[in-house]
């Protein structure tokens, strides 16, 4: 688990409720009417944005964001490099038996087994990378939807409160709910866009990033294998897609 999200989504809210809580009753910032609004507003018109398939698989790719499976670099290295040490010792075939803990790397040692072209293996890594860079950007745009659209259903549901409120001006009793409403929907607009949908926006793409990363420096591995790359020469390469401080020394330190 990310546990910065969570810290950080928590932290946000909590603020803003203890806040609330020190000045006065919180339940006076519940509004069903605001929360249908803002929530089920934004909802509604994001879903005339994307295709059903994606908006359904939006909420998939933001469990990404509070649960990042991602592997360190560094044991990615260390298994490239064995594996490369293996194959230039007894040949490609004998990669057949080891054990393979990364899922992507493991099909790229499948497809080298199997005895196809170089040219083949990495034409086929590489549309599995665009395609999972698609469906998280997919992702992404959703979210940034939402974002974009919370304010806009926020500053329409202040409007509607408003026209409620002057509607029945000579009906005292009526002005405070309709004011709440006014008010409280661009609360929750705010709320649901820089508490939640933006961040969150920011944090998928930086998961994208690192899962990027990860799958490009598997592609630099199958390549270097195929084409019988010296282990060191391999693990240099492979080291630069991590920064200095990051990499495990020579003595495993």
């Amino acid at each position: 688990m990310d546990i910065a999200s969570l810290v950080g989504f928590l932290l946000g809210i909590g603020i803003i409720v203890a806040a609330i809580a020190t000045g006065g009753d919180v339940m006076l910032f519940v509004n069903v009417p605001s929360l249908l609004i803002v929530i089920g507003g934004t909802f509604g018109v994001t879903l005339m944005r994307v295709p059903l398939s994606d908006f359904l698989r939006s909420f998939g790719i933001l469990g990404k964001a509070f649960f990042n499976k991602n592997k360190d670099p560094n044991e990615l290295i260390e298994e490239a490099v064995r594996l490369a040490d293996v194959a230039r010792k007894n040949g490609l075939l004998a990669l057949e038996g080891e054990e393979i803990s990364d899922p992507f790397m493991k099909k790229g040692i499948t497809l080298c087994v199997d005895g196809h072209e170089p040219a083949f293996v990495k034409s086929m890594l590489q549309k599995e990378i665009d395609q999972m860079v698609s469906r998280n950007e997919a992702g992404q745009d959703m979210w940034k939807g939402v974002g974009d659209l919370a304010p806009a259903m926020g500053m329409i549901g202040t409007l509607v409160g408003l026209v409620q409120m002057l509607a029945n001006m000579s009906d005292p009793a009526s002005i405070g709910p309709a004011m709440a409403v006014a008010l409280l929907t661009t609360l929750y607009g705010a709320m649901v866009a820089n508490c939640f949908a933006l961040p969150m926006v920011d944090k998928l793409a930086y998961v994208l990033l690192y899962e990027r990363t990860n799958k490009e420096l598997v592609l630099d591995t199958i390549s270097g294998i195929q084409e019988g790359m010296n282990p060191k020469v391999l693990e240099a390469l492979l080291n630069s897609y991590i920064s200095e401080k990051k990499r495990k020394s020579d003595d495993g330190e």
